[in-house]
């Protein structure tokens, strides 16, 4: 209060205890301007504002200033940010009161001045019904805010994610890039009461760049480093991220989009997959690099105290969420800056999934016949050098339960994760190198999705593609998908089965030979283990080759559900796993 004393207001009653605003939502804005140091307001009168601007008052924290012109007000935090060359927090309330900070905020934007604009609103739901004073703030012109968010009332713990994520990168958009005005609009809570006695610690996302401060990594003793897709990685960027792994105990988490083959790379869909996994070691730190993963089980199963995001785009992705930094660099940056010249290698922990790999791979049974045993019997036969192109969802997920050599790359369509387009990718790819053999798996759906592909003219011998046909999208048919509760009702309209003839043995058939592919087909076991051989020979043949095999639904469902359930004991399982790490250990110890 003494700010306020000294502003000539001597007599103001302050009760610190009984002055923070109760709404959760400017609590967060509240908590966050302090974690990131801003504490320069200036402020205008109004009612939708009243939360905010109330408690800045009584926090002395804040250095508020008062103006009633908003377009004056705007101007003086123009210039209070370029004299202290820090942001300037500007508010006001909704109506018109908003629009007389353009000329100032024009201003600001063209000379990259750090201002933090939070406008009170009564929330998008009025907008556009008549209600007094509600403005549509939904378009502003380019040439004001670098970013503009929304922040409404927080209803539940989903609510509360996106805000502090939005909120964060808010704030680090103020000094990115050279910095510029940002723009916060803040639903009202005028009565939502003032009788907090704090402000909750809120978790706060810093951004690192060239020149900055680095953290501290040491505190971390178990880090995973987890890729999503991926362009392939250079060799030399695999040998720094090895040096990474040796000296801070980890381990690289990879699927088949990930682009990785470095030494301490591990296929961790199998573990991550298990319905008993408590007792399986989670990371202290996860380093995030890539873009969209398929491994769907660990994105949404694997815990840690935080993550640091990796990548050059600068930009927040709170995939798991629990993001502390974003480093604006190159890859091969980050993980030098924090290699350093010891002998030490630590590689318990990698040592520990590598383990829990080999054991699961052991447990599994003999499977139904399907996707998954498919990519069982397939993944140590496809020649190498070859290249591998996966469709999503079913596809993917069973094949990354298994590795492949590693002159073998992998990908899938995961960008935009759709069944579309899977068979014209891999026929793109492979026009790219006529001598290399290009292996696509595919299920019906996606198939039949993009089939007029496979009659373009340009397609060479190189291609084979291995067409998983169970009649529907039988990722909806599957025991552990919300549609499985319809059974065979989910059929009709939500697995879009019946499409296609039926499973017709003749209609790809066909479809194919006209087409001048070499067609074989399966409907079991036996009948695949008789004709895959010549889908898998390493010589190049004189036409494409097409191989359908036929699967039923229950199958595939089965097979997951025995993948998903293969520690019974997890006690007793890992009990094993961690003896095997410590004889490991102490045999390296003795040589």
């Amino acid at each position: 209060m003494e700010f306020l004393k000294r502003q000539g207001y001597p007599n103001t009653k302050c009760n610190m205890e009984q002055m923070m605003t109760k709404d959760r939502a400017t609590q967060i804005v509240l908590s966050l301007l302090k974690a990131h140091g801003i504490h320069k307001a200036v402020v205008s009168p109004g009612t939708t504002n009243i939360a905010l601007v109330a408690s800045m008052q009584y926090d002395s924290w804040f250095e508020v200033y008062s103006s009633i012109d908003e377009r004056s007000a705007a101007y003086m935090a123009c210039g209070m940010a370029m004299e202290n060359n820090e942001p300037v927090i500007l508010s006001c309330t909704e109506a018109t009161a908003s629009r007389n900070y353009y000329p100032a905020l024009t201003e600001a934007f063209y000379r990259k001045l750090p201002i933090l604009i939070i406008t009170g609103t009564h929330g998008d739901r009025l907008t556009g019904h008549l209600h007094a004073q509600s403005l549509n703030r939904s378009l502003l012109p380019v040439d004001v805010v670098r970013k503009s968010i929304s922040v409404n009332r927080i209803k539940d713990a989903e609510d509360e994610w996106v805000s502090i994520v939005d909120i964060n990168m808010a704030i680090l958009e103020l000094k990115r890039h050279g910095g510029g005005p940002v723009h916060i609009n803040l639903q009202e809570a005028t009565n939502c009461g003032f009788t907090s006695t704090d402000l909750p610690k809120i978790r706060k996302i810093e951004r690192v760049s060239y020149g900055d401060n680095f953290p501290k990594i040491e505190d971390f003793k178990r880090i995973v480093i987890f890729i999503g897709s991926h362009k392939p990685f250079k060799r030399r960027e695999e040998n720094i991220i090895d040096k990474f792994c040796e000296q801070h105990n980890a381990v690289v988490f990879c699927d088949h989009t990930s682009g990785f083959h470095g030494r301490y790379r591990v296929l961790n869909a199998l573990s991550g997959c298990q319905h008993n996994r408590s007792r399986m070691k989670n990371p202290d730190l996860i380093i995030h690099l890539g873009e969209v993963s398929g491994e769907i089980y660990n994105t949404y199963r694997l815990f840690a105290k935080c993550t640091w995001r990796v990548n050059e785009d600068g930009e927040v992705r709170d995939l798991f969420r629990n993001l502390t930094y974003v480093f604006e660099l190159r890859e091969c940056d980050f993980f030098t800056h924090y290699i350093s010249d010891s002998s030490v290698i630590r590689l318990d922990f990698f040592n520990y999934y590598k383990e829990l790999y080999k054991e699961l791979q052991k447990k599994i049974p003999e499977l139904p016949f399907g996707n998954i045993w498919i990519a069982q019997h397939l993944h140590d036969k496809i020649s190498k050098n070859a290249y591998l192109h996966l469709a999503i969802f079913n596809t993917l997920r069973s094949w990354n339960f298994f590795e492949v050599d590693d002159s073998i790359r992998t990908s899938c369509n995961v960008g935009g994760f759709g069944i579309d387009g899977t068979l014209s990718t891999t026929i793109g790819m492979s026009l790219a190198n006529p001598q290399k053999i290009y292996y696509c798996i595919v299920g019906d759906l996606s198939f039949f999705y993009d089939m007029n592909s496979i009659g373009n003219r340009h397609i060479g011998n190189n291609i084979r593609i291995l067409l998983i046909n169970n009649g529907r999208g039988t990722e909806f048919r599957n025991y552990d998908h919300p549609a499985s509760q319809w059974g065979d009702a989910a059929d009709a309209y939500i697995a879009a089965g019946g499409h296609f003839a039926c499973q017709s043995q003749t209609l790809v058939k066909n479809y194919a030979e006209n087409l001048g592919f070499k067609y074989l087909s399966a409907d079991s076991k036996e009948q695949y283990l008789s004709v895959a051989e010549s889908f898998i020979s390493p010589e190049l043949g004189d036409r494409p080759i097409l191989f359908e095999v036929f699967t039923n639904s229950l199958d595939e469902s089965d097979a997951i559900r025995i993948i998903r359930n293969l520690v019974k004991d997890e006690k007793t399982f890992i009990k094993k796993v961690s003896g095997k790490v410590s004889a490991i250990a102490k045999r390296i110890g003795n040589i």
